[in-house]
This record gives C-alpha cells, structure tokens and sequence, in this order.
C-alpha cells in the first residue's frame, strides 16, 4: 500500500507545528482566535468537502492505493483534515509572523500601558 496522499498529509502537521513550537514561537496555539479560526474553517470544510468526496456520488475521487481507508463524516478522507489544518496555520503562522512592535497580535500584546508611551504622552501635553 503506497501512502503518497496520506504521508505528507501527516507529515504536514508535524512540520508545522514545529516550525511553530520550535522556530517561530508566534505564540499562535495559545490565541483564542486562532482555535475560532479553525473551527470556522472546520465547519465550511466538512459542509464542502463533505459534498465533494461523498461516496454516493463523488466530484472528487482519490486512488485507494495513496490514503488510509478512513472517512469522517460523510466519506471526508482524513487526511483532508490534516492538509487543511497545515494550510490554515501555515497561513496564520505566516501572518502572525509579520507583526511588528507597533502592531502586535492581540495575544503578544502587553496587558500594563508601555511606560514610554505614556511619558511621551504627558511631555507632549506639558508644553
């Protein structure tokens, strides 16, 4: 049996949560609105993807040789799943990464007032 979909599928998150935990340490698994993200996009993927791949009538077909033989719900591959948790991260984890001191991540950002900020405010408003 030659895996050729569902290796890199499982590979894929892997990588990707390393580059995270390992490289980039955007922070990005800790945010609240990352998990919403995903769950967004989860919904939207099984609706599609669900309609796409289902075995009754399927639009898309995948050789059986290439994937596991498991489905969830409504015949999705799961290693769709995983391809789409790469991709949806990848691209946040890409975005995050951008960011700069001036316009953080809401999760980077600091909870106490930049001191700096403050002091300039209040010079600025003596004279």
């Amino acid at each position: 049996m030659g895996l050729e979909y569902a290796l890199p599928a499982f590979a894929s998150v892997v990588i990707v949560v390393l580059l995270e935990t390992r490289w980039l340490r955007t922070g990005i698994f800790r945010s609240p609105s990352y998990w919403s993200t995903l769950a967004i996009c989860l919904f939207f993927m099984v609706l599609v993807n669900g309609w796409l791949t289902k075995l009754s009538a399927p639009i898309v077909n995948y050789d059986p040789d290439q994937k596991t033989p498991w489905r969830f719900p409504w015949d999705i591959p799961i290693e769709d799943y995983f391809f789409g948790y790469t991709l949806i991260t990848a691209v946040l984890l890409a975005w995050v990464r951008q960011d700069t001191a001036d316009d953080p991540a809401p999760w980077a950002r600091r909870s106490e007032p930049d001191s700096s900020l403050h002091d300039t405010a209040a010079r600025d408003s003596a004279s």
